[in-house]
């Protein structure tokens, strides 16, 4: 047991500021003197082709019986494009084989209200202010949201954020369909039922495109009725998924596949993390490569084009560009120590509490321990890609995006034009895990192709994407607990050192850069850093402290984000007390989620098909629970070493997600990340001196290999609540899985992410 450290915490609320009051109070006046000038309504700004009829901003049908399906989430490999389909096809009573997909244009009608809201409590907890004060800045946000067009992919939300927006939009076009087949056959239109393409009225059936002309002239019902649930209903089934064809025959459209004419091929170089100018470069050291174009300057960056990218690229060798940085340097040793110090003597703002945390604590002794969690890079296979055409004062850009309507409006900015002489051409992802939220490429590619008066295609190296990586912040935790006569927890206080990721964030979709961002970011508490630290057990006293550090090393959103080093600080510790109390771990957390019987269940079941054998030294096993996006999983690990080093045997994952729209696609969800998660616990990861990293390939990551991939065993709880977040979900609960899993093998605590294998704690 440890001593009781002398730690530093602000009040129980955090100080809100005159400035974030007004964001939330204020602004309502602002926003009702100018709501006589705001829309009030956008209609749809989809293309339709002459054999097709639009019903609203979410499908059309052709006369062929083709349905369309408008998708405003970018593709990453998440199945969006299967998902959001296959609940429309459902409430249509369409044919699978029927649907075709096509990407949303930016519009206001496809905004995420719910990640906005969500995001809403990241400056402040939303207890610290008014009600009517969070009421009004919630409101004031959905509004500005739809306004600008804030279409986001992110925090697992696209069923949870459109899933009723396509069911009113399938329920709308299926009434107006059987109104017009019921006008033909002179029947009431009640009668009517829709069955895999076919309005039906007793022997009767009319196929959806003979109807589509007609019926998208009608004015919408005034009252939605659903579709009643069919013994083959589509919603729930394991449907094939829509983007796999094209993937594998190539017709997918990626932003590298794209080609027009006169295009030249771009590669691009930066200097180091930090505050940095390029300084110098040999351009006649170009002129050796027989394909290079020409040589775009920027402050930051350099540029090279040529009729292939490979000599553009071999072109930047050679000319050696030179950058300097003014102020800090990205070091990792400065980064690791400061995170350290910042946990055990900064001054942390109290974000969470209940109880007299410090009182209990003070009355016995305690339980402490630190973690610390690197920098973790986002790896996708495909590096960042943009197309770009500028031409007559207006800009094409074909690109992957998360946030296509900041996208748009950096690049307007960026080049002094308006929002709407930029478009762009959404495209696959191949891989993303949060990267494509930021634009710099779309931003770099159309100020060449401005330069150039031609267009450009903007790839960057794999060196280049992993330099210029923004990865999930790193973060120090510092853990104590007190347990009573019984063993069980009583008092508990998270104190995580970590910088404000979400506030760069923010920043960046408004157009900052990665360091400006980065710099107004210092010093800032925010509730998105440390919301996931609450613990789910029944603690009597508890407390989470956000302690604001600065970072010369700006940081992105990740997948998992703050959930993926939460989670391995609160089950990591969760174990120690265990095993510092005498306890099976399982049963110790059994003990203590009475409050929660949905985790519960999920960890009693992950036990029996786990084969959990009681936590005894030598087994192997390693537990972890987590909930996030109203998810829940359980997971056991089977991990050891051997003389070839880490061996992960199996992975079993118990999940309660709510209603699953294609279990196939949940299945793969959870067993990608949980992939992820082993990546981001043994590797995917790089040190940086003097703002360069110092591993720039994928081979130089340690990430798991395909002879290195664990049997998987995923089981789904049924349920018929609404549907819960999947995309990140498996991702947190690996890591500490696996240290308690290591420590049951080894007697070693590892306390650092990625793990240091061969070291002790």
């Amino acid at each position: 047991m440890a001593r009781f450290p002398n730690l530093k915490t602000k009040p129980a609320s955090p100080a809100v500021s005159r400035r974030q009051i007004l964001i939330g109070g204020g602004a309502a006046v602002g926003l009702a003197v100018g709501w006589a000038v705001w829309p009030r309504s956008y209609g749809p700004n989809v293309n339709v082709a002459p054999d097709e009829r639009l019903f609203n901003a979410w499908l059309k049908i052709a006369t062929s019986g083709r349905i369309t399906v408008i998708v405003p989430q970018c593709e990453m490999g998440q199945g969006v494009t299967t998902l959001l389909p296959q609940i429309i096809a459902d409430e249509l009573g369409a044919d699978w084989r029927s649907i075709a997909v096509e990407p949303a244009p930016v519009s206001p009608l496809y905004a995420n209200r719910l990640v906005i809201d969500e995001q809403a409590a990241q400056i402040t907890p939303r207890g610290s202010v008014p009600a009517e004060v969070n009421d009004a800045r919630r409101g004031i946000l959905g509004e500005v949201a739809v306004r600008d067009a804030a279409m986001l992919t992110m925090a697992s939300s696209s069923v949870r954020a459109f899933e009723q927006s396509c069911l009113d939009a399938a329920a709308a076009a299926r009434m107006l369909l059987c109104d017009v087949a019921a006008e033909r056959w002179n029947v009431a239109a009640e009668e009517c039922r829709t069955d895999a393409g076919f309005v039906v009225h007793g022997n009767q059936r009319l196929r959806f495109g003979t109807l589509a002309a007609d019926a998208a002239n009608l004015s919408p019902p005034a009252t939605l009725i659903y579709r009643l649930p069919e013994s083959d209903a589509l919603y729930g089934r394991e449907a094939p998924r829509l983007d796999i064809p094209a993937k594998l025959d190539g017709s997918a459209n990626f932003a590298g596949d794209i080609r027009l004419p006169d295009m030249a091929f771009a590669a691009i170089r930066h200097g180091p993390h930090g505050d940095t100018r390029l300084k110098s470069m040999t351009k006649a050291a170009a002129e050796q490569i027989v394909d290079v174009i020409q040589i775009v300057e920027h402050p930051r960056w350099v540029a090279v084009l040529a009729d292939s990218w490979w000599s553009a690229n071999r072109a930047l060798d050679a000319i050696k560009p030179v950058f300097e940085t003014r102020g800090p340097r990205v070091r990792s040793k400065a980064i690791a120590s400061d995170l350290r110090s910042a946990a055990q003597r900064g001054t942390g703002v109290r974000m969470q509490q209940a109880g007299s945390v410090e009182a209990a604590i003070a009355r016995q002794r305690m339980k402490l321990a630190e973690y610390t969690v690197d920098p973790a890079l986002h790896v996708a296979i495909e590096t960042r890609t943009a197309t770009a055409r500028v031409q007559d004062g207006k800009v094409q850009l074909w690109v992957a995006t998360q946030a296509p309507g900041h996208c748009r409006q950096t690049v307007a900015d960026t080049l002094g034009l308006g929002i709407d002489d930029v478009t762009i051409f959404q495209s696959f992802a191949g891989g993303s895990f949060g990267s494509r939220l930021d634009h710099d490429v779309a931003v770099e590619a159309a100020i060449i192709a401005r330069a150039a008066q031609r267009p450009v295609q903007l790839t960057y190296s794999r060196a280049e994407d992993t330099m210029r990586d923004l990865p999930r912040a790193p973060a120090a935790g510092r853990m104590v607990a007190t347990l009573n006569t019984a063993g069980t927890i009583d008092a508990w206080i998270a104190r995580i050192a970590v910088p404000a990721a979400a506030h760069q964030l923010a920043a960046r979709l408004d157009g900052q850069s990665a360091h400006d961002a980065a710099r107004a970011s210092d010093g800032q508490s925010e509730a998105a850093a440390v919301a996931p630290a609450r613990p789910p057990y029944n603690i009597p006293h508890f407390a989470v402290d956000h302690v604001a550090v600065d970072s010369a090393l700006p940081a992105g959103r990740w997948r998992g984000n703050a959930d993926s080093y939460c989670c391995f600080f609160t089950e990591s510790f969760v174990d120690e007390l265990a095993h510092e109390a005498g306890l099976d771990p399982l049963s110790y957390r059994m003990s203590m989620l009475a409050g929660d019987a949905a985790l519960a269940r999920c960890l009693a079941m992950v036990g029996v098909s786990g084969s959990w054998q009681g936590g005894a030294n030598g087994a192997s096993q390693g537990l972890a629970i987590h909930s996030m996006r109203g998810s829940h999983i359980a997971l056991l690990a089977d991990a050891r070493m051997s003389a070839k080093g880490l061996q992960v045997r199996r992975l079993t994952a118990v999940v309660d997600a709510g209603r699953l729209v294609n279990p196939d696609v949940a299945r793969q969800q959870i067993e990608g990340g949980l992939i992820f998660g082993l990546a981001g616990a043994i590797g995917a990861t790089t040190e940086y001196r003097d703002g360069l990293a110092t591993r720039l390939r994928m081979r130089d990551l340690k990430l798991p290999r395909l002879a290195q991939t664990p049997e998987i065993v995923i089981e789904f709880i049924d349920s018929e609540r609404d549907p819960g977040g999947i995309g990140e979900l498996g991702v947190p609960v690996v890591a500490p899985a696996l240290a308690n899993a290591l420590f049951s093998a080894t007697g070693v605590r590892h306390r650092n992410l990625p793990f240091r294998i061969g070291r002790t704690a």
